[in-house]
C-alpha cells in the first residue's frame, strides 16, 4: 500500500521534473494571428440600372419620334452610349463580379457591350455605316443585331425568374423593346420603329424604379419601395 506521503513525494518530484524540462525547453509564444476585415463593396447595382436607363431613356425618345422626328438622326445618344451606357456599366459589371452575383455582372457588362458596340456604327472611324452602300442591306443587318440581343434579353428573362417582378418588369418589356425595333428594321416600318420607342421609354422607367429602390435603403431612407422578391 502506498502512503499518502509517498503519493505526494511522487507528484512534488513529477512537478520538479516538468519544471526543469520547461526551464530547459521553453515553450515558445507567438503573437496573436491579425484578423483582417474583407474589404466593403458597395452596391453596384444602383450605378449599373441608372446608366442603363438613362441612355435607353433618351435613344426610345428619339425612336418614338417624341418633339422630333422618328426617323431622324440620333447621334446624341453617341456619347452616352459610349461612356455612361457602356464604359460606366461595364465598370459596374465588374464590380458585381467581387460581390459574387453573376447575373448582375452578366446583364450589366453585356449591356455596357451593347451600348459601346451601338455607338461605334455612328463613329465615322469604324467605317460601319459607310461599308453599307444598300440602305436596306443596312436595315437588314442592324435588323439581325437587334434580333440577337432580344434572343439575349429572352435569356436574361428566363434566368430572372426568382429575382424580383421588378426586374422580370425590366427584362420583359425590354425583350418586347428589341423586337419591335428589329421588326422595324426587317420591314421598314416607322410605325413599329415608334411602339419599340414607347417600350424602350417604359423599360428606362422601370430600371430607374430599381436602381431608386436599390439606393433607398434601410440605413439612407425613411421609406422604401417594394420591388417584389420572387425568392
Amino acid at each position: 500500500m502506498t502512503t499518502t506521503a509517498e503519493t505526494i513525494s511522487s507528484v512534488n518530484n513529477n512537478n520538479d521534473v516538468n519544471s526543469d524540462l520547461e526551464a530547459k525547453y521553453p515553450i515558445p509564444s507567438y503573437p496573436p494571428v491579425p484578423i483582417y476585415a474583407a474589404p466593403t463593396v458597395a452596391n453596384p447595382g444602383p450605378l449599373g440600372l441608372s446608366s442603363f436607363a438613362l441612355t435607353t431613356f433618351v435613344l426610345s425618345l428619339h425612336n418614338a419620334g417624341a418633339g422630333l422626328p422618328a426617323d431622324g438622326p440620333n447621334n446624341v445618344v453617341v456619347g452616352l452610349g459610349l461612356f455612361y451606357g457602356g464604359l460606366v456599366q461595364v465598370l459596374a459589371g465588374m464590380w458585381e463580379f467581387k460581390t459574387g452575383n453573376t447575373f448582375g455582372a452578366t446583364a450589366f457588362s453585356s449591356y455596357g457591350g451593347f451600348w459601346l458596340s451601338f455607338a461605334c456604327i455612328f463613329i465615322p472611324g469604324f467605317n460601319i455605316l459607310e461599308s453599307y452602300t444598300n440602305t436596306a442591306v443596312l436595315d437588314q443587318s442592324l435588323g439581325i443585331y437587334l434580333l440577337s440581343w432580344a434572343l439575349f434579353t429572352g435569356i436574361m428573362l428566363i434566368a430572372s425568374h426568382r429575382s424580383s417582378v421588378g426586374l422580370v418588369s425590366l427584362f420583359f418589356f425590354l425583350f418586347i423593346t428589341f423586337i419591335l425595333l428589329a421588326a422595324a428594321k426587317f420591314n421598314n416600318s416607322l410605325t413599329t420603329q415608334v411602339a419599340g420607342g414607347a417600350f424602350g421609354v417604359i423599360t428606362a422607367v422601370i430600371a430607374w424604379y430599381n436602381a431608386l429602390s436599390g439606393l433607398l435603403t434601410k440605413d439612407s431612407s425613411y421609406f422604401l419601395l417594394p420591388v417584389g422578391r420572387l425568392n
